[in-house]
């Protein structure tokens, strides 16, 4: 059998990411070997497990987020590096466009001059000392490698072009008019930044008028026999802490009302969307909207912390946002119906359509098939507990200044 000394610097860090080493050990045999070995051998070794993790589904917001939650700030520095790296050895043509978006979102840059003095330039740049930064890479890929495999929905760089126009990549076949996207933005925007409760009430309700618009007129072309290869797609949103369970709710009420269906899965930090693109868009930016809006509420709403009161402080958020978060449900839910309803009477065209519900019937059932389909198996969430009426009538209360339906 090899002794420690005979391993290679590329064998003695996967005999220590297997286990075959215990850690600390195994750090102390890095620390002292010859950094011209280990160094590039341990980039080299973080840059594969990336790969395979982005070839398994992972996004690189996703990545970053779960790093987030499961290690630390330096770790998400090294994932957006990884990120960077990774990039380099494709052709922009071969990277979907939105996995490129996310990878500028992060700051993802190569600000290195070569490999193989990274992990130096990484030490230096954070100013941490060689044990440290190797720590913290060694760590990384411990979190890395016990990440599982999930759904592609942008396909990984390299494969973008073979995956154009696919259902599994993600594509946009169908998908909402940026115009309409950046009037919707713009509206909420106002929103949000109005301390107005009726001003926040009419920006809010325009938005959600135009994008309904637009998803029923989409329903309707279906229902005349256009755009017939429309399919329902899914995207991952993330849910941050704290109150994240809160959170999620109010992202399944969005999804909901806007003919859409959510999976939550709490320890990799996302839910996942389904449905057409139109919806999804929706649901995404409302729900952001709506985050903003619930949080400058709750912070004028929410009685003084201090010392003694910061567990009625906790209670009382949750419950506020379990309050908000059922509220919205039910007033985006009405205004989704009286949508359907005067579009069904043919309140906007010049005839009736009697078969819009029937459209929006099979659409729900595509949805869910999809669903099914990535998740087979699935637990409905328990409901939130709500341990403060105070806070439970304020966040129903300030769903009501959110109001989505014409005054």
């Amino acid at each position: 059998m090899q002794t420690g000394s005979t391993l290679t610097a590329a064998e003695q860090i996967k005999a220590l990411l297997d286990g075959s080493v215990g850690y600390e050990r195994g750090l102390d045999t890095l620390t002292v070997a010859p950094a011209a070995e280990v160094d590039p051998a341990l980039f080299k070794a973080l840059q594969a497990v990336c790969a395979r993790v982005f070839d398994r589904g992972w996004q690189p917001g996703e990545l970053h987020r779960v790093v987030g939650r499961r290690g630390t700030v330096p770790h998400t520095y090294l994932v957006t590096d990884a990120v960077a790296a990774h990039l380099r050895g494709f052709r922009p043509a071969t990277v979907d466009p939105r996995w490129r978006a996310q990878a500028d979102a992060l700051g993802a840059t190569v600000w290195w001059q070569a490999d193989n003095g990274y992990l130096e330039k990484f030490a230096a740049r954070y100013r941490v000392d060689r044990i440290e930064a190797l720590d913290t890479v060694l760590v990384l890929l411990g979190i890395l490698r016990t990440l599982p495999p999930i759904e592609v929905l942008i396909p990984p760089p390299g494969t973008a072009a073979a995956a154009a126009g696919s259902a599994a990549g993600g594509g946009r076949r169908g998908a909402v008019d940026v115009r309409l996207l950046d009037r919707v933005r713009a509206l909420l925007a106002k929103a949000e930044s109005t301390t107005y409760p009726a001003e926040a009430e009419t920006y809010t309700a325009k938005a959600q008028e135009l994008i309904a618009r637009h998803s029923i007129d989409e329903a309707l072309l279906i229902a005349r026999g256009a755009a017939a290869t429309v399919v329902p797609f899914a995207r991952r949103i993330g849910v941050d802490h704290p109150y994240e369970s809160e959170k999620a709710s109010l992202l399944a009420a969005v999804a909901d009302a806007n003919r859409c269906h959510a999976v939550w899965s709490p320890e990799l930090g996302f839910a996942t969307v389904f449905g057409f693109d139109s919806d999804i868009d929706a649901v995404d930016l409302l729900h952001t909207s709506l985050l903003v809006q619930a949080s400058r509420a709750m912070s004028a709403a929410e009685p003084p912390s201090g010392k003694a009161g910061r567990a009625r402080l906790k209670t009382f958020r949750q419950s506020f946002l379990v309050g908000f978060a059922v509220r919205v449900g039910e007033r985006l839910s009405q205004a989704s119906e009286a949508a359907v309803t005067a579009a069904s009477a043919g309140a906007d065209t010049a005839e009736p359509v009697p078969d819009l519900l029937p459209v929006l019937a099979a659409r729900d059932a595509q949805v869910r098939e999809t669903m099914h389909r990535i998740f087979p198996r699935t637990v409905r969430g328990r409901g939130t507990r709500v341990d403060s009426d105070e806070g439970w009538d304020s966040g129903r209360a300030a769903a009501d200044r959110a109001a989505l339906h014409q005054g």
